[in-house]
């Protein structure tokens, strides 16, 4: 998330928020924020946001994802939100959404969902 000059801009239990200042070097030929570049970040909040309730020192891997975009990602910052919706046994399925502010309005273009696994940290030796 370095690379992208991403932050995390808000956690809550089920709840995280990622925010990334639009820039150009991460677009695509048309000017607008690669596709690559909006998903990774959702799916980023998304599995902080499945962190939030899990046990201490879980990790989590993205088993399975979609996303629908909805416009193209152009303004000045991108807000990328997880949410828990369901926590099972073995998996937790989430939303995910993606924002830009663009004149201080808030425009949807991205909408995810996504199944993560939680695992505990490898020990190494």
């Amino acid at each position: 998330m370095k690379l992208y000059g991403a932050t995390l801009a808000r956690v809550e239990p089920g709840a995280v928020e990622i925010t990334m200042p639009f820039n150009e070097e991460l677009t695509q030929h048309h000017g607008y924020l690669h596709a690559a570049v909006v998903t990774a970040l959702v799916d980023n909040a998304c599995g902080f946001a499945a962190m939030t309730i899990s046990p201490a020192g879980m990790e989590m891997l993205t088993v399975e994802y979609k996303v629908n975009f909805l416009a193209p990602a152009s303004g000045e910052i991108l807000i990328a939100r997880g949410t828990v919706k369901k926590a099972g046994k073995t998996f937790i399925v989430c939303t995910g959404e993606a924002v830009m502010i663009h004149e201080g309005k808030e425009r949807h273009v991205a909408t995810m969902l996504a199944t993560m696994f939680p695992l505990a940290p490898r020990i190494s030796n």
